[in-house]
């Protein structure tokens, strides 16, 4: 059974930078940040597979965001540069074994959840 916890949240301004961290128990496939503000749909962001280290990234954070993995320690980061109010929202870390790598429905398990908070 694969376990996952964000940390590293935050309030930042325009511009700034985060870093957030996702720690795993259990083996899988790949980990994925994932996010949702208010009244929207559950968008992925970024995936990393554990065995190969190849990564996908969605169009609007590309050149600004990048994720990368502990092996070791189980942990998948993912750092946020230039950061934008469009940004903002609950970051959840998520693992599967198979499938495609932007597909909600394709991960089986999901973290709780840290709030990112870009201000207007």
């Amino acid at each position: 059974h694969v376990q996952l916890v964000e940390s590293g949240g935050g309030w930042v301004q325009p511009g700034g930078s985060l870093s957030l961290s996702c720690a795993a128990s259990g083996d899988t496939y790949a980990i994925a940040w994932f996010r949702q503000a208010p009244g929207k749909e559950r968008n992925a962001v970024s995936c990393i597979n554990f065995s190969d280290g190849k990564t996908f990234h969605r169009e609007s954070v590309k050149g600004r965001f990048t994720i990368s993995r502990d092996n070791a320690k189980k942990t998948v980061y993912l750092h946020m540069n230039s950061l934008k109010p469009e940004d903002s929202a609950v970051y959840y870390c998520a693992a599967r074994v198979r499938g495609r790598w932007h597909v909600v429905d394709d991960y089986d398990y999901w973290g709780p959840g840290t709030q990112v908070t870009v201000p207007s």
